[in-house]
């Protein structure tokens, strides 16, 4: 089994993603934000690294996604990948942050991840 939580920036998800990983004995996946290396470029301006960010984070839990199918665990994961896809790119995107190529770009890549 696999599930992943979704929510806003400091909703609890980590919190929600231990306290059932724990309950359940699950093994617990989480965002990778230590490795990030354009997490802190992003808040430092945010229209030249979004593109980079959003990619960074599909990729990374694209990979996660193989880990736990090929795991064979039950498996929760603190944010999904279609929250990077389906919310964050196009908020970025109509914030101004990411340019109309680069949003065009990331859906050409995301198209490449699915079945």
């Amino acid at each position: 089994m696999h599930i992943a939580v979704a929510g806003n920036i400091g909703a609890g998800k980590t919190t929600l993603t231990q306290l059932l990983s724990k309950h359940y004995k699950w093994e617990a996946h989480y965002e990778a934000v230590d490795d990030n290396p354009y997490l802190n470029d992003f808040y430092e301006d945010m229209q030249r690294w979004s593109f980079n960010l959003q990619i960074f984070f599909l990729n990374s839990r694209f990979r996660q996604i193989l880990e736990i199918r090929k795991s064979g665990k039950n498996y929760i994961q603190d944010r999904t990948i279609y929250e990077d896809a389906y919310i964050f790119a196009p908020n970025l995107h109509a914030m101004g942050l990411m340019t109309t190529r680069d949003f065009e770009n990331y859906f050409k890549l995301l198209s490449c991840y699915a079945p």
